[in-house]
């Protein structure tokens, strides 16, 4: 089970940009669980840098984004159930998501800047497998919320960015 869960993005195929590709019930309920384990993974890193941070400013935009991950994750699992799915909650292996699993060894005794560097990358990882799902022909009431959740973590992407830059 756990390898078949690996395989979510096989699913949600990698297509020329501008095409889609139709995507069965199945399928869908896969890819949409893929970005709940991807938000759930991103909660739990935003939390790991909040705590770990002293700088105030730093604090609360990582408490904010962890929440608005899980906040992300249930809208998705929203979504999974409504097309009669069971909506995963678990953690990503490392394939898919990298970033978020290096912050805790970052953390341990890295700088500011540092976790905010990882933060970055976690947040690249997350953008790319939005935008595979995003190329997914989704149905219109699943498509508002995957644009709405991928415009919010590139938003938090570019502000990590500036920050990384200004170190």
């Amino acid at each position: 089970m756990y390898g078949a869960r690996l395989n979510w993005q096989d699913n949600c195929k990698k297509v020329p940009r501008g095409e889609l590709m139709a995507v069965n019930r199945e399928e869908l309920i896969e890819c949409l669980n893929g970005l709940i384990e991807i938000c759930r993974d991103s909660e739990k890193g935003f939390q790991t840098a909040a705590d770990h941070v002293k700088e105030p400013e730093l604090k609360k935009f990582f408490n904010q984004h962890s929440q608005q991950r899980a906040q992300f994750a249930s809208e998705l699992q929203a979504e999974v159930r409504q097309m009669g799915g069971t909506a995963e909650g678990g953690s990503v292996s490392a394939a898919l998501h990298r970033g978020w699993l290096n912050i805790k060894a970052v953390v341990a005794g890295g700088s500011p800047y540092a976790i905010v560097a990882e933060c970055e990358q976690g947040e690249d990882a997350a953008l790319v497998n939005y935008e595979r799902v995003l190329k997914q022909n989704l149905p219109p009431n699943v498509l508002p919320v995957v644009k709405h959740q991928y415009t919010e973590i590139k938003r938090t992407h570019e502000r990590l960015r500036e920050w990384e830059q200004a170190a």
